[in-house]
């Protein structure tokens, strides 16, 4: 298989300020993971800067126009209480968009099996029209509708093992069967949605995790719930928003999976794929927020990628 990997040195400059868990050396953390020999066949590219009509395809343009108005030219912007701009935050959001959406051509059009993008800010839970949870651009919901509208796909799943509830993918996709969102997180926890009783148009499946619950629970919420519902809506395309801050090493929750787990379900996902869109699979980076936990993780990820 030939994985395509996309990064920007931008995304590095988004800065939401000391201490901030959603930090710069995250993507140094990973960058680091995939410089070594084992990635070598790793195809790397910078990731192009989309163009606000692209993120408009799932944003209210208003909006979009207001965060990249919102970029300072020194110092922060605050959007909400875990919510920063710093100069870099804006062209690193249009990278992170761009990225994707990159990915998706190479994916779909053939050059690339599958790809990786580790670009920040990320994405997962930014509405339609409100930025929150160290989120700008929804970049994984964009790139569903950017496949529709540039190569004619129909219908686009998305996986979300992030621990936190991607309630801002739900939130764009949850009217319209033909995107799917299929989530497993920790709850209670941030952003306090993602009950089972979500299910949209039939189109979302939520299976939330009570801290604690370990690898077992986890893996049992793909094999019983979540996978044969993906099966069964067979998509042209799966997307992947790979959040690894359900790690037992992460310090913003308590779901206790571990990287084994981590590199289980992509190789789960990848099966899927296979059977279902002849193994067209588009992964990008969310949380993760204990840097060694991360490079980990990570790695494991890319390896089921690379077919390794």
């Amino acid at each position: 298989m030939t994985t395509h990997y996309y990064q920007h040195p931008v995304c590095i400059t988004h800065e939401p300020g000391p201490h901030h868990p959603e930090s710069p050396d995250r993507l140094r953390s990973v960058e680091a993971a995939l410089s070594v020999a084992e990635f070598a066949d790793l195809v790397r590219f910078e990731a192009p800067e989309t163009t606000p009509g692209v993120i408009s395809l799932m944003h209210d343009p208003n909006y979009v126009d207001h965060i990249l108005r919102s970029v300072p030219k020194s110092g922060y912007a605050q959007l909400d209480p875990d919510t920063i701009l710093s100069p870099g935050s804006g062209e690193a959001a249009l990278r992170a968009v761009g990225g994707i959406c990159a990915a998706v051509d190479d994916v779909v059009a053939g050059p690339a099996s599958n790809a990786f993008c580790a670009l920040r800010p990320p994405g997962h839970h930014a509405e339609r029209a409100q930025a929150m949870g160290f989120c700008l651009f929804n970049n994984i919901a964009i790139a569903a509708q950017y496949a529709r509208k540039a190569h004619g796909l129909d219908k686009i799943a998305v996986i979300d093992f992030d621990v936190h509830h991607g309630n801002g993918t739900q939130h764009m996709f949850e009217p319209d069967a033909s995107l799917f969102y299929g989530s497993s997180h920790q709850f209670p926890a941030y952003p306090g949605t993602g009950a089972a009783s979500e299910t949209g148009v039939g189109n979302v499946v939520n299976v939330p995790l009570s801290p604690g619950s370990g690898s077992e629970p986890f893996r049992a919420a793909y094999r019983d719930v979540i996978l044969p519902a993906l099966r069964g809506f067979s998509p042209e395309l799966l997307l992947i928003s790979a959040g690894f801050d359900a790690h037992i090493q992460d310090p913003l929750c308590q779901l206790n999976v571990t990287t084994a787990d981590f590199a289980w379900i992509t190789e789960e996902l990848l099966a899927v794929a296979d059977e279902c869109c002849a193994g067209r699979v588009v992964s990008t980076l969310e949380g993760g927020y204990d840097l060694d936990a991360l490079a980990e993780s990570v790695g494991v990820h890319v390896e089921g990628l690379l077919g390794e």
